[in-house]
Formats: structure tokens, sequence, C-alpha cells
């Protein structure tokens, strides 16, 4: 069976497709959503971690930075630059 493709109704712009971000991008994204994790985090813990050796420090501060900003800080990044791309689309057609 053959799928129709589909169309927009009558009055409405087609969805404008987002490619996936340049490696760029991504790197960006991540220096913008990691930065500001870690610095939050050295200046709310940097007393409290001052006596433990660098390496174990290193380790429990990853282990709170990633996932915030995996589950957290990159889904709002991703959808900021959705929202940018697709009012640059559109403001070309």
């Amino acid at each position: 069976m053959s799928q129709m493709p589909l169309t927009p109704a009558e009055g409405t712009t087609a969805p404008v497709p987002i490619p996936p971000p340049t490696k760029h991008e991504l790197a960006l994204m991540i220096w913008v959503a990691v930065l500001p994790t870690l610095t939050v985090l050295n200046l709310l813990l940097g007393e409290l971690l001052a006596g433990i050796p660098s390496a174990l420090r290193t380790v429990i501060l990853v282990t709170i930075a990633v996932p915030v900003v995996v589950y957290g800080l990159m889904p709002q990044l991703h959808s900021i630059r959705r929202t940018l791309y697709t009012r640059r689309a559109r403001e070309v057609h």
C-alpha cells in the first residue's frame, strides 16, 4: 500500500525540516551548557570538596554535571536551536 505524502492544511505552512546540528553547533551548545554548570557546581561545592583529592573531586563534579547537562540543559538548547532555525527558515520564504 503506497502512502500519500502529507501536505499542510490549507492556509498553513509546511513544517520546516530541522537538520541535526553540525559538529561545530553541537560543540558550542555543549560548551554553553557545561561552562555554567561547572561554574555553579564549583561555587556551591568548592569549600565542601576542598580537602578531597583532585581526581575524586572531579568524579563527584562530573557525576552531578553530566545528568544536569544531558537531561536538563541540552534539550533546552536543542529547543532554542529548533526555534531559531524555524524562525530563520520562515523569514527566508
